[in-house]
């Protein structure tokens, strides 16, 4: 069976921690696709997690670190981050980061 999801930049969507809501979403049978805002000034959270994950920047500028490696995203950027690497993004400018993120297997809650 088919899953169909529908995300809008422009809505509140679910709070995650300060600054940082996810719009949408869903799970295939292997991969977790999802869908996040993130605004200027937004609790960092460094972490890592057993799947690997793709992060493609749809609107807005994100510094990216992967443990020691820092790597500025903008619009149309895709980052692969390998599995159990510590990382974490920092909004750059005023402007909201608007990016949809893939994990490989499915993404672990609460990371």
């Amino acid at each position: 069976m088919a899953n169909k999801v529908h995300w809008d930049p422009d809505s509140e969507g679910r709070v995650m921690r300060k600054g940082v809501r996810a719009l949408t979403e869903i799970d295939g049978e292997h991969v977790t696709v999802g869908v996040t805002r993130f605004e200027p000034g937004h609790d960092l959270k460094p972490h890592k997690h057993p799947s690997e994950q793709f992060v493609c920047i749809l609107a807005g500028t994100l510094e990216f670190h992967v443990e020691d490696e820092v790597t500025v995203l903008r619009k149309g950027d895709i980052l692969h981050i390998p599995a159990n690497r510590e990382h974490w993004g920092i909004v750059v400018g005023d402007e909201p980061v608007i990016n949809l993120d893939a994990w490989y297997p499915h993404r672990v809650a609460g990371a």
